[in-house]
């Protein structure tokens, strides 16, 4: 087997021999398979005709848009009509031979093709069963729709979000999403351990709103602690100066992080302003709070000398912290050329070669290799024939 079928090929990785089946569509689900496929499973994606809905999601050159790019390296892909007999019954058959199987389905789906976890965990109980859904499978709200955006704004999220003089805003990219991928493969993990000590699977679930909820676990607790909302002040933070204030320098901005008092005096110290310290405009956080347009003011004077790179430079030098705000290009340049290893080749089924993040862990033993996209339906016969072997060699023992 190549490095086309997973991040090592199969037989390699700290999960070698695990078999997840993946009927993931867009984000949650598919994340959680290709994290466990970067650590070395074999992880079967399960797609309906026309393919995985992300994979022309917002893209029309290709079958591999920028969605489904991200989240389905190393997999091997199958079409499966679910609502044809035989193509459920390869279904099961798939299952029957896995140890994870993987689900966002909208509520009551799977259990209409016979794949819901009640019966498959019934006649499968090694069976590690995941399921993401929008709202959890019980209550009043088991049957909305669920999205992203619905789960940023019902957890309060967005009301966090944003400058204080407009709307709420969402986070610029699917973060609940992403989120509940992370959480959904730790819960696989965990499963498979206790599988190891008790024989026994599980039904993990994971819903968006808990996940959205579950992060914003400090703001949650200031509401209630202070109960007073948190306000939406864009940059920065309404309680601390300077706390991720951006500032501009001679040729662009960083975000700067020093509201410790010794911090905020070697922040100072460093750009030649140290009598800054003792104004009373910013001798102390509460001061710098009530004077933060001032504080800016004077820092983007102070800052205005250097370029961005050198302003980083410099104070990171001085233990302040302080980040270039590059955008997305400029980000991919710079991993490419400081920390390459940290970057995986994906090949596409569109004859690109992309430079993507490789798994956000290391480990000692884990080798780590390039893991392509799957063409559409690519594994279907390699699959198939697989099935049919496991079928003789088991009317032959």
């Amino acid at each position: 087997m190549t490095a086309r079928h997973g991040p090592q090929g199969r037989g390699q990785g700290v999960l070698a021999g695990l078999r997840v089946i993946d009927f993931g569509q867009f984000i949650a689900a598919p994340s959680a398979g290709q994290i466990l496929a970067d650590l070395g499973a074999d992880v079967i994606k399960v797609e309906p005709p026309g393919g995985d809905a992300s994979r022309r999601s917002g893209w029309h050159a290709d079958s591999a848009g920028p969605m489904f790019s991200a989240y389905n390296r190393g997999k091997r892909s199958i079409v499966l009509d679910l609502r044809r007999d035989e193509d459920r019954a390869v279904a099961l058959a798939l299952v029957q031979r896995a140890d994870v199987l993987l689900q966002n389905a909208r509520p009551g789906v799977m259990e209409k093709y016979g794949l819901g976890a009640a019966a498959l965990r019934a006649r499968l109980p090694r069976l590690v069963y995941a399921s993401v859904s929008g709202f959890g499978d019980s209550g009043a709200a088991a049957a909305r729709p669920g999205l992203d955006i619905a789960a940023q704004a019902e957890s309060g999220m967005m009301s966090i979000n944003g400058d204080a003089h407009a709307d709420p805003t969402r986070v610029g990219f699917t973060v609940v999403d992403v989120l509940a991928g992370r959480t959904l493969a730790t819960g696989v993990l965990a499963a498979l351990v206790r599988r190891g000590t008790t024989g026994e699977g599980a039904h993990v679930k994971v819903s968006l709103i808990d996940v959205a909820a579950d992060a914003l676990s400090q703001q949650w607790a200031e509401q209630q602690q202070l109960q007073t909302p948190p306000s939406r002040c864009g940059n920065g933070q309404a309680t601390l100066a300077p706390a991720a204030d951006v500032i501009a320098t001679g040729d662009g901005k960083v975000v700067v992080s020093a509201y410790l008092q010794e911090h905020f005096a070697r922040l100072c110290e460093c750009l030649g302003q140290p009598g800054l310290a003792s104004d009373p405009r910013f001798h102390d956080n509460a001061a710098r709070v009530a004077n933060r347009a001032a504080l800016r003011q004077a820092l983007g004077e102070a800052l205005s000398a250097f370029s961005a790179e050198q302003a980083c430079d410099r104070l990171n030098a001085a233990g302040v912290v302080c980040g270039v705000v590059r955008d997305l290009g400029n980000a991919i340049e710079r991993m490419q050329a400081l920390a390459p290893d940290r970057l995986r080749a994906v090949p596409s089924p569109g004859n690109r070669v992309l430079r993507m993040p490789a798994l956000p862990l290391t480990m000692d033993g884990m080798p780590e290799a390039d893991a392509a996209l799957p063409e559409l339906g690519e594994h279907g016969a390699e699959i198939l024939a697989e099935l049919h072997r496991d079928a003789v060699d088991l009317q032959e023992a």
